[in-house]
């Protein structure tokens, strides 16, 4: 299982980002999750199969119709990094941090 971690920099809020990883995960069959943050960036999670995770970091390269995303900062992450869903399965949409 690979995980990696993101923060995607650019036009991410307000465009339905968050909502469209959700999509786009579950369609790939990832787990994790996304979240807005206050500095305006949106922070997410992917783990599962290495080429499903590579496939989602190379959409969100360009994210949902109407996003600009300037910048990807993607890293390894734990498996640890899952536990903020909180006991939930899949991939969640959390709340701004």
């Amino acid at each position: 299982m690979k995980v990696v971690h993101l923060v995607a920099r650019g036009l991410v809020q307000g465009v339905g980002y968050r909502m469209w990883c959700a999509a786009r995960a579950e369609a790939l069959g990832l787990e994790g999750w996304a979240r807005n943050r206050r500095d305006g960036t949106v922070e997410a999670v992917f783990a599962g199969e290495a080429d499903a995770v590579d496939e989602m970091l190379e959409a969100c390269r360009s994210g949902p119709p109407m996003a600009r995303v300037d910048a990807l900062d993607v890293r390894e992450g734990p498996g640890a990094l899952l536990d903020l869903r909180d006991g939930q399965g899949g991939f969640v949409v959390l709340a701004t941090a």
